[in-house]
């Protein structure tokens, strides 16, 4: 992925700002294909590395409907922290992508204008 791929993830994920956690936690958990898939639906773990991973949150994350809540909930609630898969990306680059999306609010909350 490019910086430009990241930079267009979080201007995508900036009609989630005023949708409260509860609601986005909600709408994961209901509808997030991972919290239905189990190992025997042929899920492998994490590896911990970014090739593996990446493939990995392809494979979990295909057809899954809310994708994009999932990625908002993580990097609300875990930032650069974040470990797993969540929102169909690897570790690394959700890390990659809260760097901008974290701008990107902060812009907002100063009254920048895009």
């Amino acid at each position: 992925m490019t910086p430009d791929d990241y930079a267009a993830i979080a201007q995508r994920l900036d009609r989630y700002a005023a949708v409260p956690d509860d609601v986005l936690t909600e709408v994961v958990a209901r509808d997030g294909r991972c919290f239905w898939a189990s190992e025997r639906d042929g899920i492998p773990e994490l590896s911990g590395e970014d090739t593996p991973d990446r493939e990995l949150a392809a494979r979990l994350c295909a057809g899954c409907p809310v994708i994009d809540e999932c990625l908002e909930l993580d990097l609300r609630t875990a930032g650069d922290r974040t470990v797993g898969v969540w929102g169909a990306l690897a570790e690394a680059d959700r890390r990659a992508v809260h760097r901008i999306w974290r701008w990107r609010r902060a812009s907002d909350e100063g009254g920048a204008q895009r």
